[in-house]
């Protein structure tokens, strides 16, 4: 399904950047959503959720609120951000280490910290939530066909820089480990960071990300998204970026995702990393109660069901059939 802001969909509020009520974006209201979708086909309850990317957090957060209706989930290549934990018992002077730190990850800022290494960077979410970053991915000077194909292969496994591995912490030293397309130069825009490597990259090579997403497939986001602009999707971008429009989350403060869950992903995906400590939280159970485990796909980067499409159904197929056989 596309999300709102997104694609086809309508009922959203598609104002100019400075006018939008940015109350409509917020993950509550998508979860809200999804439920109503699964009512409006004619079902009570969904055998299972799978989400990529951004998709992923809708997915899990349906999961996580809605857990009779979303009776099992696929995380795919976004690991779960549980909601933080609230000062806890602080009417009594005490401390809770685990909601500190977590509080202290959010209220850091990140992006003054990465903007005072050398060379200094900007982390991409807070680029995406900027006033100019929709007329920057619509109108690139190197053509948008051209961007987003050159945006594609950066983040698949064709790309040999794509080494993902861990991250110490949300730290500006250990997020500046991470390339380009996630951690981006200062003064340069998306679509100027794309053109910097892929500059770099043989016309051959270029071309790989083709065998696996057409230039027919690709010319269907390129016009639907000459025709809609990017605004609506980037939205998304300030929604989790301001503190505020994620208030209502701390209804779910602690709560895990209780239903079996599984993450499946490219082997060279950075974005398994770019929220450090993430993953590892859910395979510990901090995050989720019911965790079948992490399936990396190798031979893939961030675009696991367009790069190895059979694998990816394989793992899909494999989870649901432990949670029929198993509970």
């Amino acid at each position: 399904m596309d999300q709102r802001g997104y694609g086809r969909t309508v009922g959203w509020d598609n104002s100019p950047y400075d006018k939008v009520d940015m109350r409509q974006f917020t993950i509550i209201n998508l979860v809200r959503d999804y439920v109503i979708l699964v009512n409006a086909l004619g079902y009570h309850t969904v055998k299972c959720v799978v989400g990529h990317d951004f998709g992923a957090v809708p997915a899990a957060m349906g999961a996580l609120m809605r857990g009779d209706m979303f009776t099992s989930c696929v995380i795919m290549s976004h690991p779960h951000n549980a909601p933080g934990p609230l000062p806890f018992n602080i009417a009594h002077n005490s401390s809770n280490s685990s909601a500190d730190e977590k509080q202290a990850h959010r209220s850091k800022d990140i992006q003054a910290d990465l903007a005072r290494l050398s060379p200094p960077r900007k982390h991409y979410k807070y680029d995406n939530s900027t006033p100019y970053a929709a007329q920057q991915w619509l109108f690139p000077p190197q053509g948008l066909h051209a961007f987003l194909r050159g945006y594609i292969h950066l983040k698949s496994a064709a790309w040999p820089p794509n080494t993902p591995h861990p991250l110490g912490g949300w730290t500006a030293p250990d997020l500046a480990k991470m390339p380009d397309y996630y951690i981006m130069p200062l003064h340069s825009s998306m679509p100027e960071v794309v053109s910097h490597h892929m500059s770099s990259v043989s016309a051959r090579d270029a071309k790989a990300s083709e065998s696996w997403f057409s230039d027919a497939e690709l010319d269907v986001y390129v016009q639907e998204w000459s025709r809609t602009g990017f605004q609506g999707g980037l939205n998304w971008y300030r929604s989790g970026t301001d503190p505020k429009l994620g208030a209502d989350l701390a209804l779910f403060a602690g709560k895990k995702i209780e239903v079996p869950s599984v993450f499946v992903s490219g082997a060279r995906d950075w974005g398994n990393f770019q929220q450090p400590g993430a993953l590892e939280a859910m395979e510990d159970g901090t995050s989720c109660s019911d965790f079948r485990g992490v399936r990396l796909v190798e031979g893939a980067g961030h675009w696991p069901q367009q790069e190895q499409p059979e694998r990816v159904v394989e793992e899909i197929l494999r989870f649901l059939k432990e949670v029929e056989r198993n509970g």
